[in-house]
């Protein structure tokens, strides 16, 4: 595979979403032969990306926000990088890089673009009354950078597929799925589980639509049966609009319902002193956190939606549960954690699946293949 004399743009908001989502996905196109630029908000993970022989390109973009003065001014920055840098292909990540990245190469004639859709966010899943008045908007936005013929779309489950090609109109061979960004399997090394007392930790951004006040229902419950585990909450709030308020947080910390520990740089030790993965979202694109939970070969307690279903496999990798639920989820917790055979089973099964689907070089040599073909 070569990509030789190539010159590829990843746009991303922020340049630690790149770190942990595609900077080797990056790195395996610099040495397959392209000159690889990272066009994103530089805060703290610029070194990194540097030392991984790729090239900066400071852009002024926040996840969250909705100034227009603001975004006009980001959308030229975007369009005068990619006029100025003349890439051969140009690869989006998430939506808002979709929106803005998808409209400057219209403008600039690049001529190949792919966009990875990394979930269906806040503006498809909230049914506030701003995600429902702009969502129509972002549809038709997308339904016309994602139908031009130059353009790629990448999906991280069939669910999303079925919803993009029939629900926003996006023909389907402008589609492909790409189960997510893939994890370090040397990285996240399997580990027996710990001894002691059973531990559960959540692995999210601390968003309502990630079911977290859910969880922390059903971690009461148990509490109140007698059921020893403790609940972990790992995990940053930021601009979302879906962000929980670091009060409301602070107030589950006093209550020892869970433990909110908030950011963390060790998600495999965080794995490696646990013995249970929980992540009951609304929705996902293909969740990395429960990718890096099979690769450490814990159990799977989700809720059984698109994206989660994909790693957690009901009686296979762990437990489904309905989304927004309480009691299902608290008794698919309750019966992992007084269960050591049944968790040894699934995370044995997560660790094979993890090898076998979902690790790094098999993600990053699905996506340089469409690259290549885009190319060609």
């Amino acid at each position: 595979m070569t990509l030789s004399g190539r010159k590829i743009i990843y746009l991303v908001s922020e340049d630690w979403y790149f770190c942990s989502h595609r900077l080797s996905l990056g790195i395996a196109a610099r040495e397959a032969g392209a000159e690889v630029v990272v066009a994103t908000r530089v805060n703290k993970h610029g070194p990194q990306i540097e030392a991984g022989g790729l090239r900066l390109a400071p852009i002024d973009m926040r996840r969250s926000g909705t100034n227009p003065f603001t975004d006009i001014a980001t959308i030229r920055q975007i369009t005068d990088l990619y006029r100025r840098e003349q890439p051969d292909l140009v690869h989006h990540v998430a939506l808002k890089p979709i929106l803005y990245g998808g409209y400057a190469a219209w403008r600039t004639g690049v001529p190949a673009v792919v966009n990875a859709v990394a979930g269906m966010g806040f503006i498809f899943i909230s049914e506030g009354l701003f995600a429902r008045t702009i969502r129509p908007f972002v549809a038709r936005a997308q339904r016309s950078l994602m139908n031009r013929a130059n353009t790629r779309t990448i999906l991280q489950n069939p669910d999303d597929v079925a919803l993009y090609r029939e629900g926003i109109g996006v023909e389907g061979e402008r589609l492909t799925v790409i189960p997510g960004a893939g994890v370090d399997i040397e990285k996240f090394a399997y580990v027996p589980e710990p001894f002691g007392a059973p531990i559960a930790v959540c692995v999210s951004r601390m968003l309502r639509d990630k079911g977290i006040y859910e969880l922390v229902a059903a971690t009461r419950l148990l509490h109140e049966k007698g059921i020893e585990l403790r609940v972990r909450l790992i995990g940053p709030t930021d601009e979302n609009p879906a962000s929980i308020p670091r009060a409301t947080l602070a107030e589950w910390n006093r209550e020892g319902i869970v433990e909110v520990v908030g950011a963390s740089d060790d998600i495999a030790g965080e794995y490696a002193r646990a013995h249970i993965a929980v992540l009951p979202s609304y929705r996902e694109g293909l969740p990395k956190s429960l990718l890096e939970a099979a690769a450490c070969g814990r159990p799977i307690v989700a809720t059984d939606v698109p994206g989660c279903r994909e790693v957690c496999i009901e009686g296979e990798t762990g437990l489904r549960v309905p989304a927004r639920t309480v009691e299902p989820l608290a008794a698919a917790l309750e019966r992992l954690a007084v269960d050591p055979n049944l968790r040894r089973r699934f995370g044995e099964n997560a660790r094979r699946r993890a090898e076998t689907v979902f690790a790094e070089g098999i993600i990053n040599g699905q996506t340089l293949a469409l690259y290549e073909k885009m190319l060609g």
